[in-house]
């Protein structure tokens, strides 16, 4: 029975490499194999995916110009650095009015704020967050990020917002990287390279906000994980730039990383455990989900206005 339940799952995860499988059909493909069949390397998926959606994210930059990038870039920076800020007051509030855990709700607030995941696990190490507290917090967002690839494109299609206003909106709104493209990747193409722009401009302030949050917490000792892949990503842009299409490899290149991204989806939706959701507690989630939606709305004012 495991053999055979191994074999379906590579035959999913090889069907995510075709073009009939969407982002958000992978991400449903990868939870229900997380729950009805054995995972063959299960040890090894938070690693792969993470790779993977670095991976993807450099490629995706060969399919943008350097002026795409800058053009979102200044309404993009007032835009995020309100939000952050707002957010993560609007999360101390809930958290405290909620009674949450004061660790679990910057958690949340920050995961909320940045980009989900990876904001999560760049900040727990150095604000001494218990296994606990880090797994209902990654729990909480990932919910909300496979609610959100599934919701955002229908909300943006039954509200006509153009191309530049959903990927603006996608990439304040939802949480992790691997999300948003989905959800952009789906709206269309100039969606997509908005989306990519503004959401890696974002995820750049993991860094500072660790360091606030080491500093504050008198963990200066505390290691931070740097987003290198971003540079990556800023490198892919001006080679694209200043070369072209490279004689056609370098569209090849995006396109390849827009299926590497739906590829990305699965696994992560694969690593879901039961355990994990068994964590999960009521404060906590609706915290989460009333600071998403707080977060959502008042970024869809913002684009829409």
């Amino acid at each position: 029975m495991n053999t055979v339940q191994k074999t379906v799952f590579w035959l999913l995860l090889l069907a995510c490499l075709t073009p009939w499988v969407t982002p958000p059909v992978a991400l449903l493909l990868g939870l229900l194999a997380a729950f009805f069949l054995v995972h063959p390397f299960r040890a090894a998926n938070k690693q792969v995916s993470t790779w993977l959606l670095q991976i993807a994210i450099i490629g995706l930059g060969f399919g943008m110009q350097a002026r795409e990038v800058l053009a979102v870039g200044p309404q993009a920076v007032a835009i995020t650095v309100v939000s952050l800020t707002l957010t993560l007051g609007l999360g101390w509030l809930l958290g405290r009015a909620l009674q949450v855990s004061a660790k679990l709700a910057y958690l949340l607030s920050v995961g909320t704020a940045i980009c989900g995941g990876s904001a999560i696990a760049a900040v727990a190490p150095v604000i001494d967050a218990d296994e606990t507290d880090t797994s209902l917090a990654l729990a909480t967002v990932f919910l909300l990020n496979a609610l959100a690839l599934f919701l955002f494109p229908w909300v943006g299609e039954a509200l006509h917002l153009t191309q530049a206003q959903f990927g603006l909106w996608a990439a304040l709104a939802i949480h992790d990287t691997s999300s948003v493209v989905g959800a952009a990747s789906k709206f269309g193409e100039e969606a997509l390279r908005i989306a990519t722009a503004v959401k890696l401009q974002r995820a750049l302030w993991i860094v500072p906000l660790t360091l606030v949050s080491a500093w504050a917490l008198r963990r200066k000792d505390a290691p931070i994980k740097w987003p290198w892949f971003i540079g990556g990503f800023v490198l892919a842009v001006l080679a694209h730039t200043f070369l072209g299409d490279a004689g056609g490899l370098f569209p090849l290149i995006a396109k390849g990383a827009k299926q590497l991204m739906t590829v990305t989806l699965f696994l992560i939706g694969a690593g879901l455990t039961r355990e994990m959701l068994m964590r999960l507690s009521v404060r906590p989630l609706v915290m989460g989900a009333t600071l998403w939606l707080v977060v959502s709305g008042a970024a869809l004012w913002v684009v829409r206005g």
